[in-house]
């Protein structure tokens, strides 16, 4: 099985989740969010399943170096505008997405 992840070269959660599903023996098809961007379709599908909350990156430094009135900006604009603010990874794997790297999703793909 083929599956795709939504991540930042720099980021430590998305190196863990490659690292940890490439050990497991899964296919990966990487998708740097900032250099590739995600589709507006696939953000907004996230969004419906998942919620703002979830998917919106509050604890980030692009969220931090906003201000009030960019943070207020519906989650889709925000997204589309600052691709970074993307919690990562997002892992899509048999059609199903998976936000982050906790040990809910960890549990998912058996590790």
């Amino acid at each position: 099985m083929t599956v795709t992840i939504y991540a930042l070269k720099s980021c430590d959660s998305c190196k863990k989740a490659i690292k940890a599903l490439t050990a497991a023996g899964h296919e990966l098809k990487i998708i740097d969010v900032r250099a590739d961007g995600v589709p507006e379709d696939q953000l907004a599908a996230w969004l419906a399943t998942h919620g703002g909350e979830i998917v919106v990156n509050r604890k980030s430094t692009t969220w931090r170096g906003l201000d009030e009135v960019a943070r207020s900006a519906a989650p889709l604009d925000l997204l589309k505008a600052h691709p970074t603010l993307l919690k990562r990874p997002v892992i899509i794997a048999d059609g199903t997405s998976h936000i982050g790297w906790g040990k809910d999703v960890q549990a998912e793909f058996g590790l």
